[in-house]
């Protein structure tokens, strides 16, 4: 086999890996929340936290990982982090079967879930120019893309009805065994690196991170900007599952199918974003989009809002065969 042969079915693992685990996140967005609002009985401060965990080591860990990938081996640093992942999930259900699952060891996992998350994140975006050559970079990633987008649109409504048919529990077990044969597929993609072992060197590439950044006159702002809009997405998010599932009480499979339609309107938010960025250049297309944002989750909000009082207005009434208002509320809880 040539090289070209051996890039090509080093991409193609690469490709299926990365797709797969795609996939795999989508049960995991559905069932997480279900298994905290029905299944736990959590309240909204604690679906808050739960949610936050998944988030706080990209924020704490990602100068420190973007360090130590550059030290380490990429391809045996994503296997052993989606192994981790692998365990963390599959930890979360043992639990849950011994009827053993508390809020603090769901957010303890997921803490340890996000970290190998961040590394896995890091490793995989600096090992694929070591497998697609540097004039087939645009394409490779184009087509990660075009497998992340199927994914994220087809994957959470699939997920939605999974959790329905057989429970959070075996969505989060189904999304273990995606990171399993990720991991499978990576350890097989034909790649030849070597670990640079610098030693005493970690706080100084950080604080140079960090200098860059902070001096730079388009990445600090575009840096601040993005981690308020991190922050402020996570708990829109947070308050939505709250929404979907314990207010309008629309169940696993509405609220996959309703971030099945978040991922196809991402996914048509990227195919403008490329012509906005040319014809209204990149920074007034980022900032115009981060202004038309809010202003989407404010309908959001009035719509559930208005859905709910009617519900609500709909269940107080007696209904015609004589049945008394607290009959009517007891059936549509």
């Amino acid at each position: 086999m040539n090289d070209e042969q051996n890039r090509g079915r080093g991409f193609a693992r690469f490709w299926s890996a990365n797709t797969l685990s795609t996939f795999g996140t989508t049960a995991t967005a559905v069932a997480l929340p279900v298994l905290v609002i029905e299944g736990l009985a959590a309240d909204p401060v604690e679906v808050g936290i739960v949610n936050a965990a998944q988030f706080i080591p990209y924020a704490v860990l990602g100068l420190i990982a973007g360090v130590y990938i550059d030290r380490w081996r990429r391809r045996r640093t994503l296997v052993v982090a989606s192994i981790g992942r692998a365990l963390c999930l599959a930890a979360i259900v043992l639990l849950w079967t011994l009827n053993a699952l508390t809020i603090v060891a769901l957010v303890a996992l997921l803490l340890l879930f996000g970290s190998f998350s961040v590394f896995g994140f890091a490793a995989s975006q600096s090992l694929l120019p070591r497998i697609v050559p540097r004039e087939r970079l645009l394409r490779a990633n184009a087509r990660l893309d075009q497998g992340e987008a199927a994914a994220q649109t087809l994957g959470p409504t699939l997920a939605g009805l999974l959790v329905r048919w057989v429970g959070a529990p075996i969505a989060l077990l189904v999304d273990a065994v995606t990171y399993v044969v990720d991991a499978v597929l990576v350890a097989g993609v034909p790649v030849e690196e070597t670990s640079r072992r610098r030693r005493g060197q970690v706080l100084r590439d950080i604080r140079e991170g960090l200098s860059a950044t902070f001096r730079h006159p388009v990445l600090l702002p575009l840096s601040l900007s993005t981690h308020v809009w991190f922050v402020a997405n996570a708990a829109s998010l947070t308050v939505l599952s709250l929404v979907v599932l314990r207010t309008l009480d629309l169940g696993a499979a509405a609220f996959g199918l309703l971030l099945s339609v978040i991922g196809a309107a991402t996914l048509l938010g990227a195919f403008f974003a490329e012509r906005g960025g040319v014809r209204f250049g990149e920074g007034a297309t980022i900032t115009g989009a981060r202004l038309v944002y809010p202003l989407v989750w404010v309908v959001v909000a009035v719509v559930t809002a208005t859905g709910a009082r009617s519900g609500s207005s709909s269940c107080s009434s007696p209904s015609r065969s004589g049945d008394s208002p607290r009959a009517s509320r007891t059936r549509t809880r």
